[in-house]
């Protein structure tokens, strides 16, 4: 959809972001504590550009991720994926997967996708922000410049009942007094531009990132 908006336009756009000090994982009350889950993808360096059979400019299927054991107190998982460099109000949510079993170590290539009310473990797919269940494919305007894409993986103590397709904002409500530990990998993406294939994470708007 957005690779249709003209070069020029999407220049004058370039300094509209959400920021990353919206991001989920840096809200109040989210990620409280020092614990760390190493995540990232066999596809891509942390940092680097994602590669196009990921976003809108090929298939569009969600990348293949995996991470390190959460602590022993994890009841489930919850994944949410963002892009703060969106020309909106806030983070544009490309995926949320919620209530992933806590023996899970892995998300295989294309497994976000749209799954109704769940599968069998009770895991269940959430709304991206086009209101619809499953990976939302990068798709940022030409000419914007580079685009974050963050993904947030979070051990919970506690797995609220949420419903079927659950949203943003019923995940942050739900996140809050239950995350053990969080992991954080980003990839990137532009159009109309010289793609950066280093792996280096550039410093996000509204201070640092840091699970450390």
């Amino acid at each position: 959809m957005l690779e249709h908006v003209p070069h020029w336009l999407g220049g004058l756009l370039r300094n509209i972001r959400a920021g990353h000090e919206k991001l989920v994982i840096v809200q109040p009350g989210i990620a409280q504590t020092d614990a760390r889950i190493d995540l990232s993808s066999p596809a891509f360096a942390n940092g680097a550009r994602l590669p196009d059979r990921f976003t809108a400019d090929g298939a569009g299927i969600s990348p293949p991720l995996i991470w390190t054991d959460p602590p022993e107190r994890t009841v489930s998982l919850a994944l949410i994926v963002e892009d703060p460099d969106a020309p909106a109000g806030r983070p544009l949510v490309h995926a949320i997967v919620w209530n992933m079993p806590a023996r899970e170590r892995r998300l295989a290539e294309g497994a976000i996708s749209r799954d109704g009310e769940g599968e069998a473990d009770e895991r269940d797919v959430g709304r991206n922000s086009f209101w619809s269940e499953g990976w939302l494919p990068p798709d940022p305007p030409t000419g914007h410049g580079s685009h974050d894409y963050v993904f947030q993986l979070f051990a919970l103590s506690a797995t609220p009942s949420l419903g079927p397709n659950p949203g943003r904002t019923a995940l942050v409500e739900a996140l809050h007094g239950h995350v053990l530990s969080a992991g954080l990998l980003v990839g990137t993406y532009s159009r109309g531009e010289k793609a950066d294939l280093s792996p280096s994470v550039p410093e996000p708007s509204g201070g640092s990132v840091s699970l450390a």
